[in-house]
């Protein structure tokens, strides 16, 4: 372990410290920029950097809620100022000449873009392995994985070269490496960010993702973030709440579900006895544990897949001709997967998709939201290709998303939140999850995990390692 995460509301601070005259944009953005040069060739977090741009957006920058903060934005979302990869050799150097819709939403709301975040090329994976980039190393120990797709949007984030980043979440690509790097993860509700601008792994999965180093810091980019967008089909039209005073509001009263099964099943011993101290911190604050019986998920990553190949094709179709060869292995082995399967699959699976958030609203009828481990591991080496996990072995991308991925088929708001370290030194996660469209409870809920979660972090430390944040 090289050093605590931070934890600390480093983007509301930013901010505040801005509008208050007390801190100049332009000089701190200077330091993280040297932060940046001096680590990124270790952290592999950045696939390109703008300095001018970041420079220019201080020295112009107004007074709003996240006046001055610097973010990275995963190299999924297209930007006006630096080319848009994808992490892939397939768009390198490609420049889309716009800014995708949360890339516009966060400057009209002040902050500052520094750079494209790495990430598994085109979101295809959960490693966060990175042929043509570079894999980035996870802060803890760099011999582990970071986790993906958004890995290097979480090294950012956990390395002081970013007060917060923009990820992706199709099946738990946000929520997994925030777990992984002991950093806050969440995936809003389906439409309540819009994607319009945002390469696309599968549509009908897709979520904009946040990770940050604090719930308060994530509350306030979400603020930001949230709205109607009609250039979005998928995107929702309605009212946006006040997601910071909806954290404060604390947990007395609230009822948590408990999943009776698969979430707390073949998962490492001391990733559950910390999710389980987070539910007994729960009820000495008031809230009441209720079990419940979520959907039979023995063929949820089965109909995950079924959707997801054939999307994942429809978009990259466009380049196959003439750029094959430029994919990954693992992302040729995808596509090829997605021309076998039938518009009856995909129809059958869509079909799923639908009972699945049918019986999941049912069956959290009666509790505010439901907590289970947000990965049934902690960080597995770089190259291991199977985990076995108290008598289940299975591949690792199946591993790190067998709690995650089915929350992206229900559409409901899903934070991971730290829930302690690991006897390895690693961090653990544990997720938040709430009725479509109330992240203020799911905020509200992981708030009160953090708190207690504080004393395992240096609350001194405003960032990893002494970093500029």
């Amino acid at each position: 372990m090289t050093g605590s995460p931070c934890l600390t509301e480093a983007a509301t601070r930013w901010a505040a410290a801005v509008r208050d005259g007390s801190r100049s944009p332009v000089r701190e953005i200077e330091r993280v920029l040297a932060r940046i040069e001096a680590l990124n060739g270790a952290t592999k977090a950045y696939i390109s950097v703008d300095g001018a741009g970041a420079r220019a957006a201080a020295e112009g920058g107004g007074l709003g809620p996240l006046a001055g903060v610097p973010y990275a934005a995963k190299d999924l979302f297209e930007t006006r100022s630096l080319p848009t990869t994808g992490g892939s050799r397939v768009l390198e150097g490609w420049r889309s000449g716009r800014d995708a819709a949360a890339i516009e939403r966060l400057s009209a709301a002040g902050a500052v873009l520094l750079g494209k975040a790495n990430l598994h090329e085109f979101a295809h994976g959960t490693t966060g392995e990175n042929a043509r980039f570079g894999t980035p190393a996870n802060p803890w120990d760099p011999t582990r994985m970071a986790g993906g797709s958004s890995s290097g949007s979480a090294v950012a984030v956990a390395q002081g070269l970013a007060c917060f980043a923009l990820g992706s979440d199709t099946g738990g690509s946000t929520r997994v490496p925030a777990a992984l790097c002991g950093l806050i993860g969440f995936k809003p509700s389906f439409g309540r960010i819009s994607r319009e601008g945002m390469i696309p792994y599968c549509w009908s999965l897709d979520h904009v993702g946040i990770i940050a180093g604090s719930v308060g810091d994530t509350a306030l980019v979400l603020q930001a973030l949230a709205g109607h967008d009609p250039r979005d089909g998928g995107s929702a039209d309605l009212p946006v709440p006040d997601y910071g005073q909806g954290r404060l509001r604390g947990v007395r009263g609230l009822r948590v579900g408990v999943p009776e099964r698969h979430f707390f099943e073949h998962a490492d011993p001391e990733i559950l006895a910390a999710t389980r101290r987070c539910l007994a911190r729960l009820v000495e604050r008031g809230a009441e544990l209720r079990p419940v019986s979520l959907p039979d998920l023995s063929h949820a990553r089965t109909v995950s897949l079924l959707l997801q190949m054939p999307e994942v094709l429809s978009y990259h179709r466009r380049y196959l001709p003439e750029k094959l060869g430029l994919y990954g292995e693992d992302v040729r082995s995808g596509l090829a997967f997605g021309q076998f399967i039938l518009a009856e699959h995909y129809v059958r699976a869509q079909r799923m998709v639908e009972q699945y958030r049918r019986e999941s609203e049912a069956a959290m009828a009666d509790v505010d939201v439901v907590i289970t481990p947000t990965c049934p591991v902690v960080a597995p080496a770089l190259g291991t290709a199977t985990v076995e996990t108290e008598g289940l072995e299975e591949p690792v991308g199946n591993a790190l998303t067998r709690f995650t991925a089915f929350f992206n088929m229900t559409g409901a708001p899903a934070l991971s939140v730290p829930s302690g370290f690991h006897s390895t030194g690693l961090p653990m996660g544990v997720q938040i999850v709430g009725h479509p469209f109330d992240e203020a409870t799911v905020l509200a809920v992981g708030q009160a995990i953090e708190e207690q979660q504080g004393s395992l972090f240096d609350p001194a430390d405003d960032c990893r390692d002494g970093a500029a944040i």
